[in-house]
This record gives structure tokens, C-alpha cells and sequence, in this order.
């Protein structure tokens, strides 16, 4: 057991307790990645895409149509987590702290955590990663390192949630990254309706 697992279950936090919080409509932050304490979060308005309203611009459209990135599914959780922590000019603090990554790659080994991934031949350059629950899918993070990435693992992300019969994806919060998307605000009594509803009934992710 690593030392922030071991951290985390003196703390009474465990992948167990993430699953039963986000059932509830809750998720963990931590202020900086370097801090090793985690609050919850439950916001008033919760961020949501609807699924058959999700919307690709159509410079991207064209863009995913030339297959600049090979796109794959947990082949590599643990390092988009870790590049979704990491410092950048344009984010120079992030929410994620080793806790919350040692805590999520434990879910992902259970089966209720993914990751997708832009691979450009064997360099990791893009991705997002989230939780799986019911019919819902948590989104938690995404970083670029080549241009669009994200975005076009968004796209995948979306299309892989519809074909597998998924009916929440779940942003947290709304951006006006992800408004372009179709992404909105839901007040917390509807989105705990919409999570009501993802709750009931099984599917798979992979």
C-alpha cells in the first residue's frame, strides 16, 4: 500500500466511500495538488451534457475526420491522471493531489474508473478520465499537450457513452470550453432527479 492509500484509509476514505458519494451527488477536491486534505463538493448547479444534445463544432468535425491521434481506452489510467495533476502556464494549480490519484486508479482497478487517451505513435499527448456508476459517467479531468486532443477524446468519450446505453455525463461544472460542447447548468434538484434516474440499471463501459 502506497503511503497516500495509506493515508487515505486513516482518513476513512476508500473507493467504496467515492462510489456510495457520488451516488449521492457528491465529489472530492482537494485545494492544491500538493495538499493532502480532500473536501467534498456538492455544487448548486451541477454541469451536465446532454448526451443527445452534445454538439461538435465543425472545425473539429473536419479535423477528427484526417485521424491526427490514435484514441484509446484504459490503456494508460494511471498516466492521464497523473498529467491531469501536473502544472501548466495556463493551470498553474490543480485540484488533484496524490490522494485523489491513488484513490482513483484503486476504482479504475475495480472496474469503475476509465480513461481516454490521444496517442500520437507511442507519446501520450491528450486525454480525460471519469467514474462510472449505474448509467452514469462522472467526468473528472482532461489535459492536452498537443492541440485538440482533449477535445477529440471528448468526442469518443460521448460516442462510446451512447452506444453503450449511458444517460448521464456528469461535468461537474460548466466551462465555456464545454458550453461549446452543449454543455449546461442543471440546478441541483433537477440533476438529482437525472442521477436518480442513471442509477437504475447496469452498463458497461468497455
Amino acid at each position: 500500500m502506497t503511503r497516500s492509500a495509506d493515508e487515505a484509509r486513516k482518513r476513512g476514505l476508500t473507493p467504496q466511500i467515492l462510489l456510495r458519494a457520488y451516488a449521492a451527488g457528491i465529489f472530492p477536491m482537494a485545494d492544491d495538488a500538493h495538499d493532502p486534505e480532500i473536501f467534498w463538493v456538492q455544487p448548486e448547479q451541477r454541469g451536465i451534457i446532454p448526451l443527445d444534445a452534445f454538439h461538435v463544432p465543425k472545425s473539429l468535425s473536419k479535423k477528427i475526420r484526417q485521424k491526427p491521434f490514435d484514441i484509446r481506452f484504459n490503456t494508460a489510467f494511471r498516466a492521464v491522471i497523473a498529467a491531469c495533476a501536473e502544472a501548466t502556464p495556463d493551470r498553474e494549480r490543480t485540484w488533484i493531489n496524490r490522494t485523489i490519484r491513488e484513490l482513483y486508479v484503486q476504482l479504475h482497478e475495480m472496474g469503475n474508473a476509465h480513461s481516454v487517451e490521444a496517442w500520437d505513435d507511442d507519446q501520450l499527448v491528450g486525454g480525460l478520465y471519469g467514474v462510472t456508476l449505474g448509467r452514469a459517467f462522472f467526468g473528472e479531468s482532461m489535459f492536452s499537450r498537443k492541440t485538440d486532443a482533449s477535445k477529440i477524446c471528448l468526442v469518443y468519450l460521448v460516442e462510446r457513452l451512447r452506444q453503450r446505453g449511458f444517460v448521464l455525463l456528469d461535468t461537474q461544472f460548466t466551462t465555456e470550453h464545454l458550453k461549446r460542447f452543449g454543455a449546461i447548468d442543471v440546478p441541483q434538484e433537477d440533476y438529482e432527479g437525472l442521477l436518480a434516474d442513471a442509477l437504475v440499471g447496469e452498463v458497461e463501459f468497455n
